[in-house]
């Protein structure tokens, strides 16, 4: 993906060690949640309930994803995947603090918990569970290791940059093997067999050599439920899939189905999230920003408020494309790139599957960045900033690196290859 800033980068990488990618998250009150503090209700500015039946956390944690922690602590707490909650996602390879709930814990007994690399840093009785979106932001203070050191550079490419960034959606919402984008497209032109085997047996980008024999061996055999006896335990929602087309093999809505809707929904929003950032990608290329037919105010902490959509606003706006998008929120960028691929607002109805169709919302087109600094460290760069929820410090990082970033022809390498005849 295009970068903003035209300077040269430092290079180095990221993720070395779950200590090198400190995640914090930033409270809807305005609190950046540190590391090691333990937190009242009062001090995020929110209110405890004693009758309320969620327990709101403050969960710090180190090797671990969000997900798998919080599934982890409920077990411990005889409670199941669906009493979790959270305000955002903080991947494994990372240091963070951030809010979370569970239904029907009690906060004595989380304060019990013992779990190695994780800690409970405050909980209290709510009448609401944290949901996604319940925050400002994410603060994060991340070492590139192997870096050029020289800081001038590094605020030579920020002074370029201005506080903002391309809001690219970064590689994660394409899937590890790159293929949810291809995944989706099927379910939206109803071809569900083949949305199957492309999420079952597709092998390119698999980096695990078992997954690749096992989804090869299934091509070629066509054996669910032989599948089962093969397929590698830590593929989770493959064998999901699996057991539901083993008891049903052609029932394929089932199969897709039969997988959390988290999971599933991701295969629709790589859709969209390739139209956004095909569009974002070409607006930094010719430096057209205003391409972007919308605009929103920022909030009271400096961010991008899509709720605040206006004519009035700074900030330039686009469609995330959905059923319910009008044709004049579509900007000229996003209407070509529809039409290379051969889909429209309607094709994000899906009647097969009306669980999985997507109205449409809204995404900024530059990102606001605050409170940036650096420092030499080591033989390493340490970079500190502060990002609104949705933006990925990733994309941010890659601007000073200039490497890392995502090319799109991985994703979908010929638009005109995409349509369907």
């Amino acid at each position: 993906m295009i970068c903003l800033s035209q300077s040269k980068g430092i290079g180095g990488s990221i993720k070395k060690s779950p200590e090198d990618f400190l995640v914090k998250e930033i409270a809807q009150c305005g609190k950046v949640l540190e590391p090691g503090t333990k937190y009242l209700a009062s001090d995020l500015g929110a209110t405890a309930d004693p009758q309320g039946k969620f327990s709101a956390i403050v969960l710090e944690k180190r090797g671990w994803d969000t997900i798998r922690a919080l599934q982890t602590i409920a077990k411990r707490l005889g409670r199941g995947v669906r009493s979790i909650g959270y305000a955002g996602m903080k991947d494994r390879m990372s240091k963070s603090t951030q809010l979370a709930s569970i239904f029907g814990a009690q906060p004595e007994a989380l304060g019990r918990i013992s779990i190695k690399d994780i800690s409970i840093n405050g909980a209290w009785k709510s009448t609401n569970g944290i949901g996604m979106g319940d925050l400002l932001g994410n603060a994060f203070e991340i070492v590139v290791a192997g870096a050029d050191q020289d800081i001038e550079k590094v605020m030579r490419i920020e002074e370029e940059l201005g506080g903002v960034m391309p809001n690219y959606f970064d590689a994660q919402r394409f899937g590890s093997r790159l293929n949810n984008f291809k995944i989706g497209m099927h379910i939206l032109r109803n071809e569900l067999e083949e949305a199957v085997l492309e999420f079952l047996t597709a092998t390119s980008n698999e980096t695990n050599q078992a997954a690749v024999e096992a989804r090869r061996r299934l091509a070629e055999e066509n054996d669910f439920a032989a599948a089962l006896g093969y397929f590698p335990g830590y593929l989770k929602g493959e064998r999901t899939m699996l057991y539901s087309l083993s008891k049903e093999p052609t029932d394929f809505a089932k199969a897709i189905r039969a997988m959390p809707r988290g999971i599933s929904i991701m295969f629709i929003h790589s859709v969209e999230a390739l139209v956004f950032n095909r569009s974002v990608e070409m607006m930094a290329k010719e430096r057209n920003f205003n391409a972007a037919r919308l605009r929103c105010k920022n909030d009271f902490y400096g961010f991008p408020d899509v709720s605040l959509v206006g004519p009035e606003g700074t900030t330039p706006v686009s469609a995330l494309i959905g059923y319910e998008t009008s044709e004049e929120r579509i900007n000229s960028y996003e209407s070509q790139i529809m039409n290379g691929l051969g889909i429209g607002r309607e094709s994000f109805r899906i009647k097969s599957m009306p669980e999985l169709s997507m109205r449409g919302s809204f995404r900024p087109v530059l990102s606001t960045f605050k409170n940036f600094g650096a420092s030499a460290l080591g033989d390493d760069v340490k970079l500190g900033f502060e990002l609104p929820a949705g933006a990925y410090a990733t994309i941010l990082i890659s601007e000073f690196t200039k490497s890392g970033s995502l090319d799109l022809d991985l994703i979908s390498p010929s638009m005109k290859e995409d349509r369907k005849d």
